[in-house]
């Protein structure tokens, strides 16, 4: 079988759940497709996120035009020094996790005028009613070098008070930088909702997370042989703090690993996720319902 198929629908969940973060631009189906192949199963709402300017205004876009559509904007973590440096504040690769594309691809940085710039258009977006989480924002230290982690910093603490000034969700994203997304999180004041997209670390930082009040996504990933940190993790997470996300098309959950991932796939995960937790499906769906509803605000 192709690994460029897309996997079949799983059997449809019994409780309508919301996918907490997906990339309905960066997927082939169109977005009435993907949505349609979604609410097949009962995945009834989807949070679509943007990685850049034009990512975030489109986001918006979508979800003024799709009820059960909620957008997140900001500029992706690795978006920011690339705004600032160009490619020198970390590497040609677009913002996605693991691939996606680029809108804006390579070009000469803009220095910090630029970010503010774009930060602000940001801002404006987050206003909007139908705009429910700020996000993706945080840091990596995957894709971008020491050079580009001042631009990130600077853009992370920017979005949390976007997202304070708002009322909305804040949406991050840790790649290999725990301590000092926690660090900046409490140094800065976290938003009322914070949300730990594609949840990376480990059992003990679930539980400081769990203190904080702070929403730990899983996303497909969680069902992977090699990722048994992030099952404990998972298994001491508070209920009431957990949700389910695709990151699609990144992230496809076992047995369909490097195939596209969508939106429609989110049951997969869940069943995992369930087993994981010692609850049966309709339990935790009906939690991650509540949780993801109460995340976003909607």
């Amino acid at each position: 079988m192709s690994r460029s198929e897309a996997p079949p629908l799983p059997e449809p969940l019994r409780v309508p759940v919301a996918d907490s973060h997906t990339h309905l631009d960066m997927q082939d189906a169109t977005v009435e497709e993907g949505l349609a192949r979604a609410a097949a199963v009962n995945v009834t709402t989807v949070i679509q996120v943007g990685c850049d300017v034009a990512g975030s205004r489109w986001a918006a876009e979508t979800a003024a035009a799709h009820a059960n559509v909620h957008a997140a904007v900001a500029l992706h973590p690795n978006e920011a020094p690339r705004i600032v440096h160009g490619d020198q504040g970390g590497t040609s690769q677009p913002p996605g996790a693991g691939g996606g594309r680029s809108r804006q691809g390579a070009r000469a940085g803009g220095g910090r005028a630029a970010l503010h710039e774009a930060l602000a258009q940001i801002d404006a977006l987050a206003a909007l009613d139908h705009v429910r989480g700020v996000g993706e924002t945080g840091l990596d230290r995957f894709r971008t070098g020491p050079e580009g982690m001042a631009a990130q910093e600077e853009s992370f603490r920017a979005h949390i008070e976007i997202a304070k000034r708002h009322g909305k969700a804040l949406v991050i994203h840790d790649r290999d930088a725990h301590a000092d997304v926690l660090r900046i999180l409490a140094d800065a004041g976290a938003p009322e909702r914070t949300v730990f997209h594609c949840y990376s670390g480990d059992a003990d930082m679930a539980r400081i997370c769990a203190a904080a009040g702070y929403f730990m996504s899983f996303a497909g990933n969680v069902t992977f042989k090699n990722a048994q940190p992030l099952r404990d993790a998972l298994a001491v997470a508070p209920m009431e703090l957990v949700l389910v996300e695709t990151d699609a098309p990144f992230l496809t959950p076992a047995p369909y690993r490097g195939r596209p991932n969508a939106p429609y796939l989110i049951p997969v995960t869940l069943r995992a996720m369930a087993e994981v937790k010692g609850v049966d499906e309709d339990t935790l769906a009906s939690a991650i319902s509540d949780n993801t509803a109460r995340a976003f605000d909607y």
